[in-house]
């Protein structure tokens, strides 16, 4: 048995150190033929070439899917870049879409106070509101005006729509308005166009209800309400709101000042109310003097 090995190995080497040489010939014989520069040698490479080469597409595929995949890496990843700085462009867009609506927003309620008619022989001043009282029993806002800007209690305050409530108390440099909301306030209205007396009652609630009408019958949802000027304390024909019947049945108005977004209010100067110093002035008759 090892004579049969010896023997083996003896035949193999010579034969291996053989194709070791054809080998080496072979690399020679290329490159030489691929470094010759003859006309017909290049025909001839051109030719192996034309004929090997698409033999060889099955040895070149894993190649050629590994370049594939790094390339499509790489355009994913450029994609996901691209994706992360819309989504933070997007991000910034909204941010702006929200400022530029406030600002529309604002820019309409201060278009709608310049547009706002009103009694010729009524001036005002504007004021921003600050603070509100934040409590459901007890309806009032803050302006930053006051008795420097000749502020008056009883003086009606206006967003660019309808009437907000009365000046009620007041500083230096602010006052505080009651709304039309609040328990306290009483508001002597007429309901157009049937010209029916009536009176808007605060009840803490979005809608207060109309109260004493003279004749039911002759009002509809839907009419107009505005001040009566009964009383002396706020000039007539300042908007109200519309009248509306609630599921009760009961008479509410609508009102016209948009509640939700009171930032500028109008005081309205009314110098032709007579100014009560006293208690008995309510209610004291002017003398009659005898001839």
């Amino acid at each position: 048995m090892a004579k049969d090995r010896s023997q083996n190995d003896d035949f193999t080497g010579p034969i291996k150190r053989l194709l070791s040489g054809l080998l080496i010939l072979a690399f020679i014989a290329v490159f030489l033929i691929w470094r010759i520069d003859s006309p017909r040698v290049e025909r001839f490479r051109s030719s192996v070439i034309d004929t090997v080469l698409p033999n060889f597409d099955w040895a070149m595929a894993p190649m050629t899917g590994t370049v594939k995949i790094l390339r499509d890496f790489r355009s994913y990843q450029a994609i996901y870049q691209q994706n992360q700085e819309l989504r933070r462009e997007l991000q910034q867009m909204k941010s702006w879409k929200e400022a530029a609506l406030q600002l529309e927003q604002e820019n309409a309620r201060l278009l709608d106070l310049n547009k706002l008619r009103l009694d010729p022989s009524l001036t005002f001043v504007s004021g921003i509101v600050i603070a509100d009282s934040g409590s459901p029993f007890r309806q009032s806002v803050l302006l930053n005006v006051g008795a420097r800007d000749g502020i008056q209690d009883g003086w009606a305050t206006m967003d660019g729509l309808g009437l907000v409530g009365r000046v009620s108390g007041f500083g230096d440099k602010t006052s505080r308005v009651i709304l039309l909301t609040d328990s306290s306030s009483r508001i002597p209205a007429v309901i157009q166009p049937s010209g029916q007396r009536a009176l808007v009652s605060g009840d803490n609630t979005a809608a207060p209800p109309v109260e004493f009408i003279e004749n039911p019958d002759l009002v509809r949802p839907g009419d107009r309400i505005v001040t009566s000027g009964e009383g002396g304390v706020l000039p007539p024909g300042l908007l109200i709101g519309q009248l509306a019947l609630d599921p009760g049945g009961r008479l509410r108005v609508r009102l016209a000042a948009d509640y939700e977004r009171l930032e500028y209010l109008r005081v309205l100067r009314d110098y032709g109310t007579p100014k009560i110093d006293t208690h008995g002035s309510i209610i004291s008759q002017p003398e009659v003097k005898n001839e």
